[in-house]
């Protein structure tokens, strides 16, 4: 099976392929031999890959890649569920205890000298042991997250789309696990549903002193409320994904209340490497005529 990669992919599996590296902007004329593709997300440009049997989907969120669209024309879509749940939950985690603390500012306040051998009342940061994290979206990752926050004695309450009964936190409706949490930590994925999700309206319902992290994705919060919200001080906020990235709101980039990381939630090696291997046994699956081993149903697209 002919495969194209846009990038080379972390980890030696890789090489277990062989694949033509082509980033998507430079094709620009038909492939026809091209029976698998390895996207990061990315649209799949289908007129000019006629012949694809797989679009192999590195990472779990999918949601620039059109599910419903390749699924009519036969093509097989994966992503990587699991393999990296622990690390984008550690660097969740991570954020909060940052942003909580002020960790950054701490940091930057030493470095420049501002370090005034005490501490000023307007240094003063918050408690994470004992407060309360809502988690907007109980999946894996989120789970995940709940299962740490044990160690922190944190009152856990989650939401998600359905009701869902478990022993990780208590269940409330958006609204009100936004105006009982000090912490909110999303990990819903973008969908037509949870675009602009947390909006000026919902931003609001955040009690004053409140934190709010994002790892999952940035359109998922109005970006220009959020921005509003952390320039007045009210909030703060640990963010690793942005609405538009690469580009991160200037007015973000000096304010002592916000922690920013580069989409960095499955950025070790270990989850990397385990994310390619799962990437290139899907494809060798397909390759076999057998069922993958991590589809993405096609009424999730």
């Amino acid at each position: 099976m002919k495969i194209l990669a846009t990038r080379r992919y972390p980890g030696p599996a890789f090489d277990e392929l062989a694949p033509e590296i082509v980033p998507l902007a430079d094709l620009r004329e038909p492939r026809g031999d091209v029976e698998g593709l390895i996207v990061a997300n990315e649209p799949v440009p289908l007129d000019l890959l006629p012949a694809l049997r797989i679009v192999a989907n590195f990472g779990v969120g999918y949601d620039s890649v059109d599910v419903a669209e390749l699924a009519s024309r036969g093509v097989v879509v994966t992503n990587t569920p699991g393999v990296l749940d622990d690390a984008t939950a550690d660097l969740a985690f991570a954020l909060i205890l940052a942003a909580r603390r002020r960790l950054v500012d701490a940091d930057r306040r030493v470095r420049t000298g501002r370090w005034g051998g005490f501490w000023a009342e307007g240094e003063l940061s918050g408690d994470v042991t004992g407060s309360t994290l809502g988690i907007v979206g109980l999946g894996r990752i989120g789970s995940a997250v709940a299962r740490r926050a044990r160690g922190f004695e944190l009152r856990v309450l989650d939401t998600g789309r359905s009701r869902v009964e478990t022993e990780l936190g208590e269940y409330r409706d958006l609204d009100a696990l936004l105006g009982e949490s000090d912490i909110v930590s999303i990990h819903a994925p973008l969908t037509p549903e949870t675009h602009g999700l947390i909006d000026a309206r919902r931003l609001a319902l955040l009690r004053d002193g409140a934190c709010l992290v994002n790892t999952a994705r940035g359109e998922i919060v109005d970006e220009q409320a959020l921005v509003a919200e952390l320039v007045s001080g009210r909030l703060s906020a640990g963010l690793d994904v942005f609405a538009h990235e690469p580009h991160v709101p200037p007015e973000l980039l000096e304010l002592p209340n916000v922690v920013l990381t580069p989409h960095i939630g499955s950025a070790t090696r270990q989850a990397r490497e385990a994310m390619t291997r799962l990437v290139v046994d899907n494809l060798r699956a397909v390759e076999r005529g057998e069922p993958p081993l991590t589809p993405v149903p096609p009424e999730f697209g």
